[in-house]
C-alpha cells in the first residue's frame, strides 16, 4: 500500500495523473468491465417469460431476481470501496471482476428459483464495489473538467451492458433455451479480469499529513468517517439519485414484459424493443454529462439544477406514455424520449460526489453513493415495481414508479445549497501515481 501525503497541490494545475495513454488505457479497460457487469446483471430480465413458464413464477419472484443483486451490492460496496481506498483499486477490481464471472456461468447450472435466486447473490457479491472504485480510478487519472463527461461515458456502458444482455438473453434463449445465455455472457468477464491487471492505479492519499507511524485500521476508519459526514452535499446528493434510479430500474427490468403482454410481442422480440429504450438512456447517460460539464463551468452548483429540471422532465413524459391513449408507435416514441431522459442524474450526481470527498477516500464516497442508488434505488424498482403490476397491472406500475422524480428533484435543490461551499474545502490537495500492478507468474510468462 503506497500513501501520499495530502499537501496542497502548488502550481493548480488540473492535468492528467498518468500519461494520456495510459488514462485512456484506463478508462477502456474499466469501461469494457463496466459493460460485462450489466451484460451479466441484467440478461435475466428478458429471460423472465421463460422462467415464468417454466417454474410459474409471480412478477414479485422475478423482480425479486433483479432486486438481489442490489441488495447485495449496496450491503457490500462501503467495506470493499474502504478496502479498495487502503490496499489498491486494480488488486479489488481484479478479484471482483473474477467472482462476478464464474457467478454468472453458475446461473445455468441452477435447476429451481432458490438455486438461481442464491445464484444470482454471489453474481452482486462480484459486482459488489466495481462503480464506485471504478469511478474513483477515472475520477483521478483525468482532469476534473472532464469528469462528468468521461464518468457519463463509464456509465453508459451500465446502459449498452444492459441493452447486450437483454438482447443476447434474448437470442440465445430463443435458440439454445435459457440456461445457455448465462455461460455466452459470463466467459468475456474472465478474460479482462486478468487484462486489468496492466492498469495503473493511484498512491493512497493520506487523509492528514504524514507523522512517524502509519495511521492504524482503526484510525483510518475513523478518518474516513470525518471525511464523508462532513459534506451535506453528498448525502443530498445520494438521495436524489437513489430516488431517480428506482425510475431507471423500474423500466429497465419491465419494459420486455410490458411490450409482451401489452403489444403482444415475442419474448425475443420484445427484448429488442426494450433494447432500444436502454439504449437512449446510453446515449442520455453520456449527454447528460457533457451538459453537466457546460453548464457547471459558468458555476458549479448549475449542474444540480439541471438535474432537477430533468427528473421532473422524466415523470411528465413517462406519465403521459403510460397513461394516455395513444397508438404504439406513438407510445414507443415517448417512451424512448423518456429513456433518454432518465438517465439525467447519473453521470453529475457521481461527479458532485467526487468532487467534494476527500481524494483519499474517494472510492468510499463513491460506495456511499452506490449504497443509496443500489439498496434504495436500484433494488426497489424491479421487486415494487413488481408487488404494484401483482395488485394492479404492469401499465399501471410503470405509470406511478416514475413519480420518485419528484423526490430526486427536491434533493438536488437541497444539495445546490451546500455544493459549492463543500467544493472549496478540498480543492487544493494534491495526488499522485503509484507503482505498476505485478500481473501473476502465470500472464507473464
Amino acid at each position: 500500500m503506497n500513501f501520499h501525503s495530502a499537501t496542497p497541490a502548488i502550481d493548480g494545475r488540473d492535468g492528467y495523473l498518468v500519461s494520456k495513454p495510459k488514462a485512456w488505457f484506463a478508462f477502456a479497460m474499466t469501461f469494457a468491465l463496466m459493460l460485462f457487469d450489466y451484460i451479466d446483471r441484467q440478461v435475466i430480465v428478458s429471460l423472465f417469460p421463460h422462467l415464468k413458464a417454466a417454474w410459474g413464477l409471480s412478477d414479485m419472484q422475478l423482480g425479486g431476481l433483479v432486486s438481489i443483486i442490489s441488495i447485495v451490492v449496496a450491503i457490500g460496496g462501503l467495506p470493499v470501496a474502504l478496502l479498495a481506498d487502503r490496499f489498491g483499486r486494480v488488486k479489488s477490481i481484479f478479484v471482483m471482476a473474477t467472482v462476478w464471472s464464474l457467478a454468472t456461468i453458475a446461473c445455468m447450472f441452477t435447476r429451481n428459483y432458490s438455486q438461481l435466486f442464491l445464484a444470482r447473490a454471489v453474481v452482486g457479491v462480484g459486482e459488489t464495489g466495481y462503480g464506485s472504485v471504478g469511478g474513483a480510478l477515472i475520477a483521478s487519472l483525468f482532469p476534473k473538467r472532464l469528469r462528468a463527461t468521461l464518468l457519463g461515458a463509464f456509465l453508459a456502458a451500465a446502459s449498452i451492458g444492459s441493452v447486450l444482455g437483454v438482447v443476447l438473453g434474448g437470442v440465445v434463449s430463443a435458440r439454445w433455451g435459457w440456461e445457455a445465455a448465462f455461460g455466452v455472457v459470463g466467459v468475456p468477464g474472465l478474460v479482462l479480469a486478468v487484462l486489468y491487471l496492466l492498469v495503473p492505479d493511484y498512491k493512497t492519499v493520506e487523509m492528514a499529513p504524514r507523522v512517524e507511524r502509519r495511521p492504524s485500521a482503526m484510525g483510518f476508519i475513523r478518518q474516513t468517517a470525518v471525511a464523508l459526514t462532513g459534506s451535506p452535499t453528498v448525502w443530498w446528493t445520494c438521495v436524489g439519485a437513489a430516488c431517480q434510479l428506482v425510475v431507471v430500474s423500474t423500466i429497465w427490468a419491465w419494459l420486455p414484459s410490458y411490450f409482451n403482454r401489452y403489444h403482444e410481442a415475442t419474448p425475443d422480440k420484445a427484448a429488442m424493443l426494450a433494447a432500444v429504450i436502454v439504449l437512449c438512456g446510453a446515449v442520455g447517460s453520456f449527454f447528460w454529462g457533457v451538459a453537466a460539464d457546460a453548464v457547471a463551468a459558468r458555476r458549479p452548483r448549475n449542474k444540480l439544477v439541471l438535474m432537477a429540471s430533468l427528473t421532473t422532465t422524466t415523470l411528465l413524459i413517462f406519465i403521459a406514455a403510460f397513461s394516455l391513449p395513444m397508438d404504439r408507435n406513438s407510445q414507443f416514441l415517448l417512451i424512448a424520449l423518456g429513456g433518454l431522459m432518465m438517465m439525467c442524474t447519473v453521470a453529475p450526481a457521481s461527479s458532485v460526489v467526487f468532487n467534494v470527498v476527500h481524494p483519499g477516500v474517494r472510492s468510499t464516497g463513491a460506495a456511499v453513493l452506490s449504497l443509496f442508488q443500489n439498496f434504495f434505488g436500484l433494488a426497489v424498482g424491479p421487486f415494487v415495481g413488481g408487488l404494484v403490476s401483482d395488485a394492479w397491472g404492469l401499465q399501471t406500475a410503470l405509470a406511478v414508479m416514475p413519480a420518485f422524480g419528484v423526490i430526486a428533484a427536491l434533493c438536488f435543490l437541497r444539495a445546490m445549497r451546500t455544493y459549492e461551499q463543500d467544493l472549496a474545502s478540498v480543492a487544493d490537495i494534491r495526488m499522485d501515481a503509484a507503482s505498476p500492478t505485478a500481473l501473476p507468474a502465470a500472464v507473464s510468462a
